[in-house]
């Protein structure tokens, strides 16, 4: 029988199999030669569940969203300031479905 990877939803904080979960991505920083950021740390919904970077699960659920945004949970498990603007892109993305 084969293992089915769990994940821990930053809502709820349910233990649910990874594919029933929505992955939010932090994209990682890359830097030129003399240390100067070019591109990365962007947050954003990853629905492929293959970008990488570093990870935070949510159910498929608009309330679990809310409760981890409210509760700075995003923020702590992938170690950085999250905008608003950001938040309200992602909540739209869940919301439609996308």
């Amino acid at each position: 029988m084969k293992k089915v990877p769990l994940r821990k939803c930053t809502g709820c904080g349910e233990m649910k199999p990874k594919r029933e979960l929505i992955r939010v991505v932090k994209s990682p920083e890359r830097r030129g030669e003399n240390g100067e950021l070019i591109s990365g740390g962007e947050v954003m919904l990853d629905l492929t569940g293959k970008a990488s970077g570093r990870g935070a699960y949510v159910c498929n659920n608009p309330e679990c969203f809310e409760l981890a945004r409210k509760a700075r949970r995003f923020e702590r498990s992938l170690s950085c300031k999250i905008p608003d603007e950001v938040y309200e892109s992602m909540s739209r993305a869940l919301k439609n479905g996308e």
